[in-house]
């Protein structure tokens, strides 16, 4: 089956992605997801909440990403437990979703996600912590600072500079 497009509005375009999603193969499946969130349409977020469980990585990642672009901030409670997921990309997905979503409730595990073994998930949580603020996100910024990986380091002064403007 081929993914359509879509456009804005196209309620079609919603129903077959709708359906894609939960059916065939895991990239078509993951395709699927993607196209949800750049579609806009609301109704997509309960689709792409039950995606977030989704046995194909790929999958999760897009539908974590999707909900952020929809600005799906009820979706904070089931994103929040992807930091914590098997493959480090859905959780740097996760990270970076929450940042977009401003989730405040996120700060502690975002935080908790400056110790992931992935300096690629480590990156994103830094700038997410930078995008929600927050007194604790500041402090943990400041020790991310010192973050073995130069890139996260890095990321973590950027962060530190996007607080204070």
């Amino acid at each position: 089956m081929r993914i359509p497009a879509g456009s804005k509005g196209d309620t079609m375009n919603y129903e077959e992605l709708a359906a894609a999603l939960t059916s065939g193969p895991g990239l078509q499946r993951a395709k699927a997801a993607q196209e949800l969130g750049r579609l806009k349409d609301r109704r997509a977020t309960k689709p792409l909440m039950t995606a977030l469980t989704d046995k194909n990585s790929a999958v999760r990642n897009n539908a974590a990403y999707a909900l952020a672009e929809l600005g799906a901030s009820e979706a904070v409670p089931v994103l929040t437990p992807l930091l914590r997921d098997p493959e480090e990309w859905v959780r740097k997905s996760a990270a970076k979703s929450l940042g977009m979503l401003r989730a405040r409730s996120a700060v502690n595990d975002l935080i908790s996600a400056l110790g992931d073994s992935s300096y690629m998930v480590r990156k994103s949580a830094a700038r997410s912590l930078g995008q929600i603020g927050g007194d604790a996100a500041r402090k943990a910024l400041e020790r991310a600072t010192s973050d073995p990986d130069t890139i996260v380091a890095h990321t973590a002064r950027e962060a530190l500079n996007n607080l204070h403007t």
